[in-house]
């Protein structure tokens, strides 16, 4: 499984926010950041900041992604 923010774009898309906003609003570090363009995992509380934010559940912002393996 791994993690996918594509919801958390879309809504940012959504509301006219911009990343760069969302992480100086939030004071997320710049490494977090990349780590959500990334789809790689982030601290809960990060996520839980995020949704807080964006007055929305986490579930809104994303999704674990099941991996086909060979």
């Amino acid at each position: 499984m791994r993690m996918s923010y594509k919801k958390l774009w879309l809504m940012l898309v959504e509301k006219e926010i911009s990343a760069a906003t969302l992480r100086k609003d939030l004071n997320i570090a710049t490494g977090t950041m990349t780590k959500l363009r990334r789809n790689e995992e982030v601290a809960l509380s990060v996520l839980l900041r995020i949704c807080e934010y964006l007055d929305c559940n986490i579930g809104d912002i994303c999704d674990a992604v099941r991996v086909e393996s060979d």
